[in-house]
């Protein structure tokens, strides 16, 4: 079967080239080649999901309407697939002519026959394990780009590939960072007026950002804009290089911005507007998060925490909105921005709607770039409690500037935002836009010691002490505070600037929203289920157990003249590695990286489910003293925290180290912190900031942590008179 499959593949692509060709030698008729600019401004017919978010228009909604509220109860499964990486899954299958093109963790690329699951080729660009210490976030990737015949895949070490949709034969690399700084690419590139536009990632750890365009055939770069100045104060002989001029006269003359770079990575959110040629980055956070050690304090610090209009053809600055001034609290403003015109004041106006980390929902012109509206989308909101129309500035709370006042501040949102990189979509139809909503407040400490605000040549630079914020070790007070974490659907009017309806979850973290015409809302969740709602009135149509986790948002075609449906699973990312004791989803929802495919009245059936029982919690005997166990908690917030999770609690993704074997022996721990051992894995060596000494510390407090968390295990189970399995 494979055999006759392949020759009827080759035989159509073969009828593909003998049509007309656009000077790169692939034809413009049939398949990937007829993905250009004409094609993407509208996302074509809904028969093929040809973009990540289907068009330029980035709504993610789909004129589709075969499934409807009447039948979505008889949607099964058509097929499924086993990928290979047991990461978090962010890309949203890509669909055109028949041909599923999917990208997983590592930059791994993955084309099926899209009506039955056959493998057809698979595009692996052997990323080196090593470079997970430069990313924040798992070693994810959102997908790749399609033009003309050609896929573009931006990679975890921060290349930009080009690869032949046909074959998956790499056809031209470019290296888009400085291999030896943090830098590192997860989003999606998009390719407008036959340039390849892809930015990064690393602020955290300590780069300066930027977004790149690079010709379509060939891989030359095109231009380059920088988000924040030189901290040498030179001209970078850029397209960004005048307006800098400018920006950097809200960056303080000192600051730890001079040695980080100052941040502002590029790493999601880019957006071409077909009707106005203008091209829309969202801007990340600063580096490092503390607006008092990066920059004194003093600025606004442009462009970060911002949304810029480029000139997609030179780079040229056109116009900004910053959303978030002086950010502080890693306000990001990288996640989705959708294009549409609404109806204000009885008149359409062209705009983008943005729900970025900080809580509110952004409705700005984008001719101008100035701000419509702005209301917070989650209850709680507490950095701000608006803003002002007529300065577009945030009305802020004085107490959410920590580093002035020198006090913790609880912020709702935290960190990881009010919304994260999982995409809202809008429906024209209902006038809604359906938000993958977070509650997860987070404290903020200011610096107390120097360490907390030096520049650390290997792991996070965020200027904050982290380890007098951490969760309660006290079972009853940790639940306490375990409740408050929650996560919605929202369902948000633009204009009334209202939620329409909602939907309250347990956990935060689910999945990317896909709407379509047949009055349709998809989601999954971090539970590991897939649910439809009725996209007018927010009631709950159907649902089903996928067995994991759900991040990506997902994606619906036709084959035959069938609809169908499909998305991912997967655990993962910011929340799942970091969160630790706060995920109830850690150690309940099992860790299973599949592609799934519905169709309605589908009769597949899923593999069987895989064991969640863990092994039981057995620690070596707490030896630390007490100064050596409180020195070794700090030094873990500040070095092992963001990988292997809040409180020494594993997420389900990196090792939880209460159960490591190397526990028991200190030379081996040593030879995996200091020496580097398990490099090639991902864990890389962290002699350049910790000393042997040092290290043992931070043993000393994971088996002392292990052991509590053990006793609170036994005291429930007497308590409840159970013999539960131990999480």
């Amino acid at each position: 079967m494979r055999f006759w499959f392949g020759l009827a593949l080759a035989l159509g692509l073969a009828a593909c080239s003998s049509g007309g060709e656009d000077g790169s030698g692939i034809s413009t008729e049939q398949g990937t080649a007829k993905v250009d600019g004409d094609f993407l401004a509208t996302g074509g017919d809904g028969s093929d999901w040809a973009a990540a978010s289907y068009s330029y228009d980035e709504q993610r909604f789909s004129p589709l309407d075969q499934i409807t509220a009447e039948n979505v109860g008889n949607l099964g499964i058509a097929w499924s697939a086993e990928l290979p990486d047991a990461r978090a899954q962010e890309a949203t299958p890509i669909v055109v002519d028949g041909v599923m093109y999917l990208t997983g963790p590592w930059s791994k690329v993955f084309a099926f026959d899209a009506s039955n699951g056959e493998p057809l080729w698979t595009f692996d660009p052997e990323v080196p394990r090593s470079v997970l210490q430069n990313t924040c976030c798992d070693a994810v990737n959102r997908g790749v780009a399609v033009w003309r015949g050609k896929l573009y895949l931006g990679t975890l070490d921060g290349r930009l590939i080009a690869i032949d949709a046909r074959t998956g034969a790499q056809l031209w690399s470019e290296q888009t960072t400085d291999p030896d700084l943090p830098y590192s690419i997860t989003g999606v590139p998009r390719v407008v007026n036959n340039r390849v536009i892809i930015g990064n990632g690393g602020a955290e750890f300590g780069v300066r950002g930027y977004v790149s365009a690079y010709d379509a055939n060939t891989g030359a770069l095109d231009w380059r804009f920088y988000t924040v100045p030189n901290p040498d104060g030179e001209p970078d002989n850029a397209a960004s290089d005048e307006v800098l001029q400018t920006a950097s006269r809200t960056w303080s003359e000192g600051g730890q911005w001079r040695e980080s770079g100052g941040g502002g990575t590029v790493w999601d959110s880019i957006v071409y507007d077909h009707e106005l040629n203008q091209l829309y980055i969202g801007v990340g956070n600063g580096s490092p998060w503390n607006h008092g050690v990066r920059s004194d304090g003093q600025g606004d610090n442009l462009f970060l925490s911002s949304v810029v209009a480029l000139n997609p053809d030179t780079g040229e600055y056109l116009w900004h909105f910053q959303e978030t001034p002086g950010e502080s609290w890693d306000y990001t403003a990288t996640q989705s921005i959708i294009l549409a015109e609404l109806e204000i004041d009885g008149q359409p106006r062209k705009v983008i709607m943005h729900a970025p980390k900080n809580g509110f929902f952004f409705v700005i012109d984008r001719e101008t770039g100035s701000l419509i509206s702005a209301d917070a989308f989650v209850e709680g909101v507490n950095w701000a409690t608006g803003y002002d129309l007529q300065t577009g500035r945030p009305i802020e709370n004085e107490a959410a500037r920590f580093y002035r006042t020198g006090e913790m501040f609880i912020a709702n949102p935290g960190p990881i935002g009010a919304h994260n990189w999982q995409p809202m979509a809008f429906s024209p139809l209902t006038g809604l836009a359906y938000i993958p909503a977070n509650i997860v407040p987070s404290a903020y400490m200011p610096p107390t010691t120097d360490e907390h605000s030096q520049l650390n040549p290997i792991g996070f630079n965020t200027g904050l002490n982290f380890e007098d914020g951490a969760l309660p070790r006290d079972r009853a007070t940790l639940r306490a505070v375990i409740s408050t974490v929650r996560g919605g659907l929202v369902a948000w009017d633009p204009v009334a600037q209202e939620a329409r309806w909602t939907v309250d979850y347990d956990t935060p973290w689910n999945g990317g929203i896909l709407t379509t015409a047949g009055n349709l809302v998809f989601q999954g969740t971090a539970t590991g289920q897939f649910k439809a709602y009725a996209a007018d009135t927010g009631e709950e149509l159907w649902s089903m157990d996928v067995q994991s986790g759900v991040l990506a948002g997902a994606s619906t075609f036709l084959i035959d003249g069938v609809q169908h449906i499909a998305f991912t699973t997967g655990r993962g990312g910011a929340f799942q590695i970091t969160a630790g004791a706060a995920d109830i989803t850690a150690g309940e929802v099992p860790n299973v990286p599949r592609l799934i495919v519905l169709r309605l009245d589908g009769t597949g059936v899923l593999p069987d489910a895989p064991d969640t029982e863990q092994i039981p919690l057995d620690p070596p005997a707490s030896t630390g003293t007490e100064a050596e166990i409180a020195r070794g908690q700090q030094l873990y917030y500040r070095n092992c925290m963001v990988c292997h999770g809040e409180g020494a609690v594993g997420g389900g993704i990196n090792p939880d180290l209460r159960f490591s074997g190397y526990l028991t022996v200190d030379t081996g721990w040593r030879d995996v912190v200091i020496g580097g051992d398990l490099a090639d894995n991902g864990m890389p060596s962290f002699s350049s900031v910790l000393s042997p000494e040092l290290a043992e510390m931070i043993r000393l407090y994971v088996i002392d942590k292990a052991n509590g968390d053990l006793e609170e295990m036994q005291a429930r189970r007497e308590e409840e008179g159970t013999t539960d399995d131990q999480s």
